[in-house]
């Protein structure tokens, strides 16, 4: 029975993020648009936690830097070029389609490009028409002549 209330409170209570309540905006819009913003940029620290679920002090930094720069009166994509511009692309969960983050967004199709035209050849290669099936008179003449043997 404790494991089944303990099951159902973590699933009501959600995930515990990060944030703490004095780095939070008193602007729910801004607020909003700062949390969206921190949900796309990774932790330099912890690398597979968004900087809005990090307890990294790092994390914390680049949260309050969000939110300056918001208070400032800059876009997301002003603000998230800020980031960048510190901490370089590695930041970014989803990296941009230019310069060397162009070959990450194209490596994956020309791999699936790749694959599925070595599959097409073999695939030829193994069936052939029944006219290239079959053997010809000298090939027949030399079954039989072996099978004698």
């Amino acid at each position: 029975m404790r494991a089944i209330l303990l099951a159902v409170l973590l699933l009501v209570a959600g995930p515990v993020l990060a944030v703490q309540p004095d780095e939070m905006l008193s602007d729910p819009a801004l607020e909003a648009r700062a949390r969206e913003i921190s949900r796309q940029l990774r932790c330099p620290v912890c690398q597979g936690e968004s900087i809005d679920d990090s307890n990294a002090q790092i994390s914390r930094d680049l949260r309050l830097a969000v939110r300056e720069r918001l208070v400032a009166g800059d876009s997301d994509a002003e603000v998230i070029d800020y980031v960048v511009a510190r901490y370089g692309e590695f930041v970014l969960f989803n990296p941009r389609a230019t310069g060397s983050g162009l070959i990450l967004w194209l490596a994956g199709p020309a791999m699936l490009l790749a694959g599925a035209a070595i599959a097409i050849a073999a695939q030829r290669r193994r069936t052939r028409t029944p006219e290239e099936a079959a053997l010809t008179a000298e090939e027949q003449a030399r079954l039989e002549a072996l099978t004698r043997e």
